[in-house]
């Protein structure tokens, strides 16, 4: 029971369960230090799907790790999902020296973690016994979050300067508080900074949902909170954008409680961001395939000043 909460106890969602979580999971990676996972998974139950959790580059030194987001990720592991976090190469603690050359953000290498996770699912699974052979390798989403996004973004086929980097493996995606269009929609700065920013989402035709904070106030852009929106139009996958109200970049909290990352700590608002996010993958791995119809109906009708959603035509 959380006190806390008021409005968003009318969106629905399953009673908690017993979790599990294996950390440091690790995996051997060339010329490098291992990759280092979390997984949280339900204690019981089999073909559980997955859902690897992509962090951003927030300014905590910690939080940016496997070892964040515990609000979002445990939320989604009690309510039937197994959730792997990995602590990519641009994490300040547990990262690659942010002086080598494609450092510090190192955003091609978080492509290639995420993709090494996919390759060796079946290794994640041997150094976590209690949920080894019950995860459904042929249900995987990803998620992520800021600059997490980005790195979500080119796995369900968003492209950079012409290249691929989309992953059939991978079912759908959620993208939350993430980069919108670079290039000419960044300040001249921040266009220098961060060229791959610039990426072409019209090429994703997976299902996305999008999730912004309708206080979010980007500062590579000149543009408002929308610029975080721009997947949603500009890719024909995307099926909905969430917009939580009255939080910004943190949408109330999901990478830590009392927190840097979290500049507004919104109880009301960060349920309602892990209860329709929550509901959005359990109609898309087909756990129940009416929860995202439900949870836009109750909040339409019990909860609208917690959040909009916006539905493209099928």
């Amino acid at each position: 029971m959380n006190r806390l909460i008021t409005l968003s106890r009318a969106l629905p969602a399953p009673e908690p369960g017993l979790t599990v979580a294996y950390t440091p999971i690790h995996l051997t990676m060339p010329g490098r230090q291992p990759l280092e996972l979390r997984l949280t998974a339900p204690a019981t139950g089999d073909t559980v799907p997955i859902v690897i959790l992509s962090h951003g580059f927030g300014p905590s030194n910690y939080l940016p790790t496997k070892d964040g987001y515990a609000p979002l990720a445990q939320f989604w592991a009690e309510r039937g999902i197994a959730v792997v976090q990995p602590t990519h190469a641009s994490s300040r603690s547990g990262g690659r020296d942010p002086d080598l050359p494609e450092g510090p953000y190192f955003w091609r290498e978080r492509v290639a973690e995420m993709r090494a996770m996919l390759d060796r699912i079946d290794e994640v699974e041997r150094q976590a016994p209690a949920i080894a052979g019950r995860l459904d390798h042929g249900r995987v989403a990803v998620a992520g979050h800021s600059f997490g996004g980005q790195t979500v973004s080119l796995l369900l086929g968003g492209r950079l300067d012409g290249e691929d980097f989309s992953d059939r493996r991978i079912g759908a995606g959620i993208l939350l508080a993430a980069p919108g269009r670079g290039g000419a929609d960044l300040t001249p700065e921040h266009a220098a900074r961060f060229p791959f920013f610039d990426v072409d989402f019209s090429f994703i035709d997976l299902p996305m949902l999008v999730v912004c904070g309708a206080e979010d106030d980007p500062h590579f852009t000149q543009r408002g909170p929308e610029w975080h929106a721009d997947a949603f139009h500009d890719a024909p996958g995307a099926d909905a954008l969430l917009t939580i109200q009255g939080v910004g970049h943190g949408l109330g909290g999901i990478a830590g409680l009392d927190a840097r990352e979290t500049e507004i700590e919104a109880p009301d608002a960060l349920e309602a961001t892990r209860r329709l996010t929550l509901a959005w993958l359990r109609s898309h791995f087909a756990i129940e395939p009416e929860a995202w119809m439900k949870a836009q109906a109750a909040l339409r009708h019990d909860a609208s000043a917690l959040a909009a959603i916006v539905a493209k035509a099928a």
